[in-house]
């Protein structure tokens, strides 16, 4: 299906594929992995034609449908969320108009003609509607959303709808760029069962590790300009890369060994007349040799102390008769909560069943409408919100931001934590009004990590952070002895952290006190996800 050989391309002066070689075949579910920066969006532009490479060949056969869902996508007119998922706007009549085009050049014969005219039957159904709206509930849509103009909704509600659009169409390969990233636990999981069975190729870039074991069959690695390939999914490919890495460290060592044992015979016998020759054999041994580059280790999630937060009392907060409503929506009528001292609880439920309010509104920054929030004695509260521009100085640089948050910290600990949240070299000087929403995302983790409170509340943290930054990220958390309540769409954050589920669904907040497997027993859904978080 596709099939890509001798690849080069060199990119602001920096080469990240030099002789590299890929293969995916027909229903293959294929992930590229490798760190941010290494190539893997530079890769999806070459197979999709938006560039070229330096050198090397990217075939695909010829009738193959592709599919693409980047990382952006806005709405720009008066479409609704319907006209989106079933291509009305935007997508139908473009390839109308490619279609046309096409005719009136004759080149009725070519692949691209043929993919569009692929694509275009399959939005121009009959059933389409109908196949569009059952995806869009998946997705976490309601009926009454159908109608709404989409650019009424947030970027990532648009992408939902975008991502529709491709299932609606399934192309026979599907280029997937974190389509995680905007999904709320149950659309993830929702959409994690659909590409199981899924009848096309599937091409998947993702920081979500517990997504990848789940659908994943095959991994490309990008390290060293190469794309090196893994049978199996993310967990196997972590276990193979550090055995192969352990061989070719070996390999590596004994040749240098052999190189400085045969150097050394050349060095002591080379001006001794009875050895000469063969001290020159051993010399000219060494140049026949193909020299084994040394290996360079995978990438360790970076590990740190974290300061330990002040002792506070054993009931961290509590929530009595909280009534909570938005205008005549009612969320929550007579709420009672409890949140005890060193429980790690996460915030389960379908989207808009009010577990972001909940998070607010034990953080203290949401007004209710009637009941009382006690604060636990010695309270130290931090809110990680989606949010989160508005806790960063915007005049003061990265590096100043991290110095202020903890007057103990040195310079040296700061640097040594901010690059191991990405922030490298100069990075570390620049004004937090000008960094990305990744960055930002990266900077508040930071904030809260070097002078942790005794009650964090944190809001999906792990958006638009990498895997490697995950796991950073978990390896610290394991080590924070304060009281944590979270909401997350990565289950293997959850399933490392969460000693607590609170189940949130119309209105009710129901507790298991085990972690997600538990959770997901004890509904009777073990197996069947989706069920599990939508049962009552």
């Amino acid at each position: 299906m596709l099939t890509i050989r001798n690849l080069k391309k060199t990119l602001g002066g920096r080469t990240l594929f030099e002789n590299a070689a890929m293969q995916v075949n027909y229903g293959e579910r294929v992930a590229l992995v490798g760190p941010n920066g290494a190539g893997k969006s530079t890769l999806f532009g070459l197979i999709l034609k938006k560039d070229e490479p330096d050198a090397g060949t990217i075939d695909r056969d010829e009738w193959t449908m592709v599919g693409h869902l980047a990382q952006e996508g806005e709405a720009i007119g008066e479409e609704t969320v319907l006209d989106v998922a079933t291509g009305r706007a935007g997508e139908l009549p473009a390839l109308e108009k490619k279609l046309a085009e096409l005719e009136a050049a004759g080149d009725v014969e070519s692949a691209e003609y043929q993919e569009a005219t692929n694509k275009h039957t399959a939005l121009a159904d009959a059933k389409v509607e109908a196949k569009a709206k059952k995806i869009l509930s998946g997705l976490g849509y309601r009926e009454t959303d159908y109608d709404r103009k989409a650019k009424e909704l947030s970027g990532g509600w648009v992408m939902r709808a975008h991502l529709a659009r491709l299932l609606v169409m399934e192309p026979d390969l599907l280029l997937l760029d974190e389509p995680t990233n905007h999904l709320d636990l149950l659309s993830l999981l929702w959409l994690q069962q659909y590409l199981k069975t899924y009848s096309g190729a599937v091409l998947l870039i993702s920081h979500d590790r517990q997504f990848m074991d789940e659908i994943i069959e095959t991994v490309y690695d990008i390290a060293d300009q190469k794309l090196t390939s893994y049978q199996g999914n993310y967990t196997a490919f972590l276990e193979q890369r550090e055995a192969r890495y352990e061989q070719q460290n070996a390999a590596y060592k004994n040749q240098q060994k052999e190189i400085a044992n045969l150097q050394d015979f050349y060095d002591r016998f080379r001006q001794v007349a009875s050895k000469a020759s063969q001290a020159m054999s051993k010399l000219k041994q060494i140049e026949r040799m193909e020299l084994i580059e040394k290996p360079t280790p995978p990438k360790k999630p970076f590990r740190f102390q974290i300061p330990q937060p002040p002792r506070g009392g054993q009931r961290a907060i509590s929530l009595e008769g909280i009534h909570m409503a938005y205008g005549p929506t009612k969320v929550y009528e007579g709420l009672d909560l409890t949140i005890e001292r060193g429980e790690r609880t996460v915030l389960v439920g379908p989207n808009g069943a009010g577990k972001s309010t909940l998070l607010k509104i034990l953080a203290g920054v949401l007004e209710f409408q009637k009941g009382t929030r006690n604060e636990g004695h010695n309270a130290k509260i931090g809110y990680f919100s989606q949010h989160r521009a508005a806790t960063l100085d915007a005049n003061k640089t990265v590096l100043e931001e991290v110095m202020a948050s903890n007057g103990e910290l040195t310079e040296n600990d700061a640097r040594g934590i901010l690059g191991s949240f990405l922030f490298r070299k100069d990075e570390i000087y620049k004004k937090t009004a000008i960094l990305s929403g990744g960055e930002k995302t990266r900077l508040n983790l930071i904030k809260f990590l070097v002078d942790p409170p005794n009650l964090l509340l944190m809001d999906e943290p792990t958006t638009h952070l990498d895997i490697h930054t995950v796991e950073s990220l978990i390896l610290a958390l394991e080590k924070y002895e304060g009281t944590l309540v979270f909401i997350s769409h990565d289950v293997h954050f959850i399933k490392k952290l969460a000693t607590k589920v609170l189940h949130v669904n119309a209105g009710t907040v129901v507790p298991y006190p085990g972690g997600y497997d538990y959770f997901l027993e004890k509904t009777g859904a073990l197996g069947n996800e989706r069920a599990a978080i939508t049962a009552g």
